[in-house]
């Protein structure tokens, strides 16, 4: 963040995210040529075994044709073999021409156990030796069919050639040419000679240049598209620095009015503890009167008991106050939180019942937290009556104690298990607007509130190591967790009565 914020105060503040996106249209063109360059690689070697394929196809058809239509009539028309004759040559040569026509084939050699060259398709080779090479002894010695690729022209010159030239690209096969009577289980048709033969596949590998091409081509516009686009944000960001440096100033105004209203807060706490004292005075002192006028059934009780009760708002209004801008630091002991909340809600149940609010509650007996008995009370009371002032025309409150599962964030921590207490009410819930400023100091939606509820609550729970959750219900209203720190192994949590049946969950105080 600090890096970020420097990168816009300085006086090129893209400087460095420009030189990155050149560092990432490198490692983006780098790593797409990489890629169609492998896949250049694999559809040669998958034309090339695809073209071994066919060639093995071609030299069996082959070799089957020469030995049905030639090497049969031939012993049983003259009683041997002897190519010298013309029209046994004749004979071999439409044979091997009528089965190799429209395959692209450039030659066909066929060699004697002696590697001399007994027919080929030009006649100034018959008879010849020496012409033998590593193919045909292989297929001689090992009686295995082998391949070989020539190539006039490299793979680098043929991507800029537009086409190229018949013959330039030529696959030489050499397999052995076997009789096909059968002599015998286990035992293999004798050779009568090495076939060889020259396909023209040069339309075939032009097909490939022209996929390694499209490859190509698409992964340099895709680099310059991807590079276009972070050009183009960057460009975007480069008109809203200065928005940016506009709104960091007024930030800077906004908190310089925020330290402002912190000196104010402070001489406001302090005007409170001054008037604390006097109220309390006033407040007792109107109560003594309130007794007696009521036993004296005095005339101007109503006018007494408005002055007990405005009283005991603000008295209510002045200890907010003051315990926001002078915290208490907890004094951690272990406390019951179930005696806690048993304790607050016998102390609501009366405004409960005038309300005509139930209030249900579901805690493990011997929840033990670590922390402050006192503050942990004015924090569950706070939330109890935030809740019930949300339902102005009655409804209904269910408060949950159950411990933190390993998987659930704050029980991730490493300083013991943790407790989690839900209030959840029926009332009309959070509005998601607010939901970023509902723990602010002086923020309220209520007309009489001071907005001090949650911010003390949020103070107190934060003080404990813990944290306040707000947010709304699935089923409706509002839902506020508050996270605690357990003393011990966490209670395993007992089922909770069917919320429908009152009778099983009594309000509290019964």
């Amino acid at each position: 963040m600090s890096i970020y914020s420097n990168l816009l105060g300085s006086h090129k503040p893209l400087q460095f995210v420009k030189v990155l996106t050149w560092i990432f249209l490198i490692l983006i063109l780098g790593t797409n040529l990489a890629l169609s360059a492998f896949l250049s690689k694999h559809a040669e070697r998958v034309l090339l075994e695809k073209q071994k394929e066919f060639g093995l196809l071609l030299s069996e058809n082959l070799s089957h044709q020469i030995f049905t239509r030639f090497t049969l009539p031939t012993i049983i028309g003259f009683g041997q073999i002897s190519l010298r004759i013309p029209d046994q040559f004749t004979r071999l040569d439409q044979v091997v021409r009528s089965t190799i026509h429209s395959f692209h084939v450039q030659e066909v050699r066929i060699y004697d156990p002696d590697l001399r060259v007994t027919y080929c398709t030009d006649p100034n080779l018959i008879l010849r030796t020496g012409l033998a090479g590593e193919g045909v002894k292989r297929a001689l010695n090992h009686e295995e069919a082998s391949f070989e690729l020539f190539s006039k022209i490299s793979a680098f010159s043929a991507m800029f050639k537009l086409e190229l030239r018949p013959g330039s690209v030529v696959l030489r096969g050499f397999t052995p040419l076997r009789m096909e009577r059968n002599f015998g289980p286990g035992v293999k048709n004798p050779i009568m000679g090495i076939l060889e033969f020259s396909q023209d596949i040069t339309d075939d590998y032009m097909a490939v240049v022209n996929f390694e091409r499209l490859v190509y081509s698409s992964s340099l516009i895709t680099s310059m598209v991807l590079f276009s686009l972070i050009i183009s944000i960057l460009r975007r960001v480069d008109r809203i620095s200065a928005e940016r440096q506009a709104e960091k100033e007024k930030l800077t105004a906004e908190l310089h009015q925020q330290e402002k209203l912190a000196g104010m807060g402070r001489m406001v706490a302090g005007v409170a503890h001054e008037i604390r004292n006097p109220l309390g005075i006033i407040q007792s002192s109107a109560e003594l009167v309130l007794k007696k006028a009521k036993a004296d059934n005095h005339p101007h009780t109503r006018i007494i008991e408005a002055i007990y009760d405005e009283s005991r708002r603000l008295s209510r209004t002045v200890n907010d106050f003051l315990d926001y801008a002078r915290p208490r630091q907890p004094r951690m002991g272990e406390a019951d939180l179930c005696r806690i909340l048993e304790q607050a809600c016998v102390f609501l149940e009366r405004e409960c019942e005038d309300r005509g609010i139930r209030l249900y509650r579901d805690c493990p007996e011997n929840t033990l937290v670590r922390g402050d008995r006192d503050l942990l009370y004015r924090a569950v009371y706070n939330v109890l009556g935030n809740a019930m002032q949300a339902m102005p025309e009655g409804g209904r409150i269910e408060v949950k104690v159950r411990p933190l599962s390993p998987a659930e964030g704050e029980a991730e921590r490493e300083d013991g298990p943790w407790l989690s207490l839900l209030v959840h009410d029926s009332g009309p819930g959070f509005d998601p607007k607010n939901f970023d400023k509902m723990k602010d100091p002086f923020f309220s939606t209520k007309d009489t509130g001071t907005g001090l509820g949650l911010a003390i609550v949020t103070s107190i729970v934060e003080s404990h190591g813990g944290s306040v959750t707000l947010k709304n219900h699935p089923e409706g209203g509002a839902l506020v967790e508050l996270v605690l720190p357990a003393v011990g192994p966490a209670p395993q949590p007992r089922d909770p009565a069917p919320p429908a049946d009152a009778a099983q969950q009594p309000p509290a105080g019964a």
